[in-house]
């Protein structure tokens, strides 16, 4: 007798069936269909539970169905989100002190510009643009106290 292993054929089993959605399958291809039809208009029915579009008049599987909800869904909190940043957004950039809402109603004026209070020199957008310098208010509250008094 011979060592060689016996190796079967496939004709002695029968025919080999090849399933050619196996292959669509195997390629990242679906088994089912696409149709043309978005179906945007859907019908839940609850009494034949079944889905259908109200426009082409066919049945969408449930799975198809369900992705257009997610997907509108998606977009819906994708657009609160989107608002919800442009807001907080804009939140940073709103003047919150009184002083500071007055000042920019003046500079909105297209004829007058706000004036110092104390040399009454006009006060433009661009000098303040570059930032401002600071005092103590304690140091300047007590200047103008002791300059109201000697005025008495």
């Amino acid at each position: 007798m011979s060592d060689a292993p016996i190796i079967p054929q496939d004709y002695t089993y029968g025919l080999k069936v090849v399933q050619i959605e196996d292959l669509r399958v195997a390629r990242g291809m679906t088994r089912r269909p696409s149709s043309s039809c978005r179906h945007k208009k859907l019908v839940y029915d609850d009494k034949e539970r079944r889905i259908w579009c109200s426009d082409c008049e066919s049945e969408v599987e449930p799975f198809d169905a369900f992705v257009g909800l997610c997907e509108v869904f998606n977009a819906g909190a994708n657009k609160l989100n989107r608002l919800l940043r442009e807001a907080r957004e804009a939140e940073k950039f709103q003047a919150r002190s009184r002083a500071v809402k007055i000042l920019d109603e003046a500079w909105r004026s297209k004829t007058m510009a706000p004036l110092c209070p104390h040399c009454h020199e006009a006060i433009l957008p661009e000098d303040v643009a570059g930032g401002v310098a600071q005092a103590s208010k304690q140091l300047v509250v007590a200047s103008r106290k002791r300059g109201k008094r000697d005025k008495s």
